[in-house]
C-alpha cells in the first residue's frame, strides 16, 4: 500500500467515524447507512459523476451544489446532506466512496457484522444464501450480510469476497486453471 493509499484510507477512516458518531447520537445509522449506499451506487453507475467528484477543474462550490442537488432528489436527510456538502466544502469529495465503505464497515463491526459478496452465475435461493451465511459464519465468527448478485459468465459454482479474501469455486475459473495445466503454464 503506497503511502498516499493509507493516507486516503486514513482520511476516508476520520471522516466515517466522525459521521458515525454524528449519526448514533441522532439514531439514525440505518437511514445514513441506505442513504450513502444509494449514493455510492449512482456514483459506480455515472462515470460523469465520478468525474465530477475527482475533478480539481470543477470548483468546491460547484460540487457541493451538486451533490446537494442530487441528495436532495434522494429524499436524503439533512445529516448525510450537510455531511456530505462538508466533505465538499474541504475539497475531500474525491474521497467520498472510501468514506462510504468506511462508514459501511465501521456499522457491520459496531454489529459484530461482516459483509461478503457473492457472486453466483444463477441467482440463488434463500436456502442457498443461508446455507452460505452459516458458512461464513463458522469460518469467521460473525454473522454474515451477504450481497448476492449474477455473473453469467461463471457458468456454475461460486464466488465469495470477504474483505480482502475470495475463495473461487466457480466453473469459469476451474476450466481456466485446467486449461493452463494442459498448456504447461501453471
Amino acid at each position: 500500500m503506497t503511502s498516499a493509499t493509507q493516507g486516503s484510507t486514513g482520511l476516508a477512516e476520520r471522516y466515517a467515524g466522525a459521521l458515525f458518531d454524528l449519526a448514533e447520537a441522532d439514531g439514525a445509522l440505518d437511514q445514513v447507512n441506505g442513504e450513502l449506499q444509494g449514493l455510492a451506487e449512482l456514483i459506480r453507475n455515472s462515470k460523469d459523476l465520478e468525474r465530477a467528484i475527482r475533478s480539481p477543474v470543477i470548483s468546491r462550490a460547484d460540487q457541493r451544489n451538486a451533490m446537494d442537488a442530487i441528495l436532495e432528489k434522494q429524499g436524503a436527510s439533512s445529516l448525510t446532506r450537510r455531511f456530505v456538502g462538508l466533505v465538499a466544502h474541504n475539497g475531500r469529495l474525491f474521497a467520498l466512496p472510501g468514506i462510504i465503505a468506511a462508514y459501511k464497515l465501521r456499522l457491520e463491526r459496531s454489529r459484530g457484522e461482516t459483509s461478503a459478496d457473492v457472486v453466483s452465475a444463477q441467482p440463488l435461493t434463500q436456502e442457498q444464501l443461508a446455507a452460505v451465511g452459516a458458512a461464513l459464519k463458522e469460518a469467521v465468527g460473525a454473522q454474515g450480510v451477504l450481497a448476492a448478485r449474477t455473473d453469467p459468465s461463471l457458468l456454475g459454482g461460486l464466488v465469495v469476497k470477504l474483505g480482502s479474501r475470495m475463495v473461487d469455486s466457480s466453473l469459469k475459473t476451474k476450466l481456466l486453471r485446467l486449461s493452463f495445466a494442459i498448456k504447461g503454464i501453471g
